[in-house]
């Protein structure tokens, strides 16, 4: 058992972690007070091959494999999490599903841009009325000649305001009960009748923008459904496994730098007449966040290491999502409380990345649902 990333894995952490420090560390701060999204930096990104980093070099991507995914992305979420977040939703949930279900055209046409950084891509599946409950979706599509005409709003959709493509989850088969007769389809931000909502203001992840989106009589060409019609909601829970990678990275970067911020603190700070780093109270809090942030990149890893191999990590990418963002919950909250009255003023990260690390126990599925999925693979229910 290998517990060492290879020689091309620790290449692209090196690579990522240069740009994250050089790049996008110095305005984190400026984009969180702000809300701006840094489109500057997504540029850069794709001339670099992170925004294509999983895919294959045939459509413009790196070629990397998952585990390389996840490491960039933890290494973007520790110098931002507002980047940290937009790019896993890139790449794990606009992008992923045209490299899993699409076909060679379709690969080609939205995949390589994707790939390339030379559109940013989104996933509409959350709605006011189904969230965790994705079988509750509302949004249709009714198919008129050669034109699939959508119909629906979208809520909470992270990189709505700015995706040039958006797989859409809608019901195609409205006879059908709940999950059943539900498929995706690729929607180009351009096309008559779709349109962007209310821009959230958020608690945290401010550069990263969340939006409705709206589709009045939205028409898409027959050819941009992915798959087949009905296979949509198993087709969701796949990108959802892999999606629950990202935001586990995603935690681990916060948790990192979190952990990072309360050592360089505790050595600084002086009471007593001696750093605060002397104190066991302290120590065994950096201890506790050091040793649950290891245990949860293990986990993280190893069901990005499955997805490598072709094999099922259903229930391994639910708890590394889940344990990941606790530990990072864990590493955040004892930062603050090392910085003490500091950590509650935005002179310092911490309060930064403590807001911005609340968001991985609710999206891909709240913590609750993580536990939920885990136990019904363990107990092999529905």
């Amino acid at each position: 058992m290998d517990f060492q990333l290879t020689e091309e894995q620790r290449m692209i952490r090196e690579m990522v972690r240069d740009f994250a420090e050089n790049e996008i560390m110095p305005i984190a701060s400026e984009i969180d007070q702000t809300g701006r999204f840094p489109s500057e930096n997504f540029e850069k990104m794709g001339d670099l091959g992170i925004m294509g980093l999983p895919w294959p070099e045939e459509y413009d991507g790196a070629g990397a494999d998952t585990v390389c995914y996840a490491v960039a992305t933890e290494e973007i979420s520790r110098a931002c999490g507002s980047h940290g977040l937009s790019y896993a939703a890139h790449v794990s949930l606009g992008s992923a599903p045209i490299y899993l279900f699409g076909n060679e055209e379709q690969k080609k046409k939205y995949l390589t841009p994707l790939a390339r950084g030379e559109a940013i891509g989104a996933l509409g599946l959350t709605e006011p009325e189904a969230g965790s409950d994705a079988g509750s979706t509302k949004t249709t599509a009714v198919l008129d000649g050669d034109e699939w005409v959508i119909n629906g709003a979208k809520s909470l959709i992270t990189n709505g305001p700015i995706a040039e493509i958006v797989i859409t989850v809608a019901k195609t088969d409205p006879a059908a009960r709940r999950s059943h007769g539900i498929s995706t389809f690729i929607v180009e931000a351009d096309r008559p009748g779709f349109s962007v909502g209310k821009v959230e203001d958020k608690f945290g992840l401010r550069g990263s923008p969340t939006s409705q989106l709206f589709y009045e009589d939205c028409r898409i060409p027959k050819e941009n459904m992915l798959g087949k019609e009905g296979e949509g909601f198993t087709q969701i829970l796949e990108v959802l496994d892999g999606g629950r990678i990202s935001i586990g990275a995603m935690a681990l970067g916060l948790g990192q730098a979190a952990l990072e911020e309360s050592v360089k603190y505790a050595k600084e700070r002086h009471q007593f007449g001696r750093p605060i780093a002397d104190f066991q109270a302290i120590q065994w809090m950096i201890a506790d966040g050091a040793t649950r942030l290891e245990a949860a990149r293990l986990m993280v890893y190893k069901a990005a290491y499955l997805e490598d191999q072709g094999e099922k990590f259903t229930k391994e990418g639910a708890m590394g999502k889940l344990f990941a963002s606790e530990a990072a919950e864990l590493a955040c909250f004892n930062a603050m409380q090392i910085h003490a009255g500091y950590g509650y003023t935005k002179d310092y990260p911490v309060e930064r990345f403590y807001r911005d690390n609340r968001l991985t126990q609710i999206g891909e599925g709240t913590s609750e649902i993580q536990r939920l999925v885990i136990a019904r693979q363990i107990l092999a229910l529905g």
